[in-house]
């Protein structure tokens, strides 16, 4: 039978989960670039709707988006093998 998780583990677990959606999702961000249009009427709805890509930056200028998802995704893996490490430790 297994044992529960303990509670710290499992905020380690959340924090990981969480620094690897945000980093995937910066990482992804700074890949995709300009949008590129497949269809003339989704074309024609962001004509409409005036999009223009965002210019908000979410670090420094020193650290470009696509490192810090980096980083954040292997933070997260820093904390995962921290929780799972963590309960082995006290039995």
């Amino acid at each position: 039978m297994s044992r529960p998780v303990p509670r710290r583990a499992a905020v380690l677990y959340a924090m990981s989960a969480t620094c690897a959606a945000i980093g995937v999702l910066l990482w992804a961000r700074s890949r995709a670039g300009t949008p590129t249009l497949h269809s003339t009427s989704y074309g024609d709805f962001l004509a409409a709707d005036a999009y223009t890509p965002s210019a908000w930056r979410v670090w420094s200028p020193a650290v470009p988006e696509d490192h810090l998802g980096l980083y954040l995704i292997a933070a997260a893996l820093v904390l995962a093998v921290v929780a799972r490490l963590l309960p082995g430790r006290r039995g």
